[in-house]
């Protein structure tokens, strides 16, 4: 068994770990919106206004804080003003990037907007700028948002809305290296000034606007995004063309043509699933380092508004559908997400996990009238409590805690902690997949009371829930923590997340 110290100054503290890094993201892709959130009114499937319930249900108990819709890529080939009034008289589409399906347009605006009022969520609406206008976004945030008498509100209106709704959250674009345009970082860049300049504050709604940014640790392309609202090293606030800049970074360790299997992997696999999942801490860096030059201040907001594991579909499912089962595995890889996500806390302001129901590493997954949550919600659900929390450093000696993969380093213990309401909260992840570690957290600058540990674990990694099994992983109390006069010990059994919670009394 390794032994592993972790060393967290309690009245130290760091910056706010901002609840929107526990953001969600549901793009009309396979069965995330028709048949995970949306049944129709007239389904069997206890629904409100054609809204699944039991989705709702287990979604409001992750507090979640915002949710990004329509898209992805599908953002750039969705044109809103097909998805508002009466259902009957929509037109339909094909999705030509999932599936090459038809949809009725039946989950639109007002749809989604519904979802957010029964989520308890803040909307994050992304933007049509690959195949869409500039006057189309314009419009789209003047209905939305704009009281009085206007144009887009007097349509609104017709449509059985009165009163404006808020939403702060608006992606200028998405992937438009990609599938949003196949731009260059130059061109996408002019295009974010010029849509940004045209969705406007209307009223005491102010716009947080996020430009399309870069596919993993394309730094190039979020210098040239910065290069528009400032100058380099120039200390002046910078331009507010836009307040936030994104960037996508999936968890994968085949190729793009095949991915791996999400439940048939060995142990090998595994590791360097997770070494790739420890990617994401050198990537924000690189992101951040960038934007420190050009905005030492802060001010301007990264947002990784995708990521998550991508494996291979389920077999006998549709390859266009991106449905792939949820392991332990893909719990480990939230929760080591999540302690980088606390660490860049100063500059990310947040994420959105991929996605959030029935679509790659997906909290819910339905089938008919059956819902199962994922070891993945439950990292989710077991950490919300760092939402809006003060972030504390943690400092890891990991000497016997560590293990080469390939070409990289994996540190096999991962953590972070934050403190709120007078408790602290210890996020702690052994990803050793055969051996326990015995972790000291010494604890300064303060006197903790009694813990309580969850413990999430499997007797294999590979081990998920179903309809048939629908708690074969599911957090539980743990008893393996003890009071030492450091603080505390935890001994975690091999692959597996616990959280410790305790009161803090600070030392004066």
């Amino acid at each position: 068994m390794s032994t592993v110290t972790a060393i967290v100054d309690l009245d130290i503290e760091g910056p706010t770990i901002s609840r929107h890094l526990y953001g969600h993201f549901a793009e009309h892709l396979g069965r995330c919106i028709y048949g995970g959130f949306w049944v129709g009114e007239d389904s069997t499937i206890p629904n409100e206004g054609g809204i699944r319930l039991d989705v709702v249900q287990a979604l409001r108990a992750l507090n979640i804080p915002n949710l990004r819709w329509p898209g992805g890529c599908f953002a750039d080939e969705y044109h809103w003003k097909d998805g508002i009034g009466p259902r009957d008289r929509r037109p339909r589409m094909v999705n030509t990037h999932w599936g090459d399906v038809e949809e009725n347009n039946h989950f639109g605006t007002h749809e989604f907007m519904a979802l957010c009022e029964l989520l308890g969520t803040e909307p994050y609406i992304s933007g049509n700028v690959g195949s869409g206008t500039v006057q189309e976004m314009s419009e789209w945030v003047e209905y939305l948002t704009r009281d009085g008498d206007s144009p887009m509100a007097r349509l609104r209106r017709a449509n059985g809305r009165d009163q404006p709704w808020h939403v702060k959250f608006w992606g200028i674009g998405n992937e438009t290296w990609g599938c949003g345009g196949n731009m260059r970082a130059e061109y996408s860049a002019d295009l974010a000034r010029q849509y940004a300049t045209y969705c406007r504050d209307h009223g005491d709604n102010k716009l947080y606007r996020i430009a399309s940014g870069a596919a993993g640790d394309d730094y190039k392309w979020t210098r040239t995004l910065m290069e528009q609202i400032n100058c380099f090293g120039c200390v002046a606030t910078p331009r507010t063309f836009f307040q936030a800049i994104s960037v996508h970074h999936y968890t994968m360790t085949g190729t793009w043509e095949s991915k791996g299997s999400a439940t048939g992997f060995d142990t090998e696999g595994y590791y360097r699933t997770m070494a790739s999942a420890q990617q994401i801490d050198r990537i924000l860096t690189g992101h951040s380092t960038v934007m420190d030059i050009y905005d030492p201040g802060r001010k301007v907001g990264l947002v990784l508004d995708e990521w998550g594991t991508w494996w291979d579909v389920e077999p006998g499912t549709n390859p266009g559908f991106l449905f792939q089962q949820n392991t332990m595995r893909d719990a480990l890889v939230a929760s080591t997400h999540f302690d980088i996500f606390h660490k860049h806390a100063a500059r990310l302001y947040m994420a959105n996990i991929a996605q959030t129901v029935n679509v790659l590493q997906a909290m819910i997954l339905t089938d008919g009238d059956a819902l199962v949550v994922t070891p993945t919600y439950h990292v989710f659900e077991m950490n919300k409590g760092h939402q809006d929390a003060t972030s504390l450093a943690v400092h890891l000696r990991t000497e016997d805690a560590r293990r080469r993969v390939g070409d990289a380093e994996l540190d096999t213990l991962s953590a972070s902690a934050s403190i709120k309401d007078g408790a602290v909260l210890i996020s702690v992840s052994n990803l050793d997949a055969e051996e326990p570690v015995e972790v000291t957290l010494d604890l300064r600058g303060g006197a903790v009371g009694e813990p309580t540990a969850r413990l999430l674990t499997a007797d294999r990694l590979q081990v998920h829930n179903s309809p048939d099994s629908p708690e074969a992983v599911v957090p539980r109390p743990f008893d393996g923590v003890k009071p030492t006069g450091q603080g505390l010990v935890v001994t975690l059994p091999p692959h597996s997340f616990v959280t410790v919670q305790a009161p803090v009394a600070r030392a004066h």
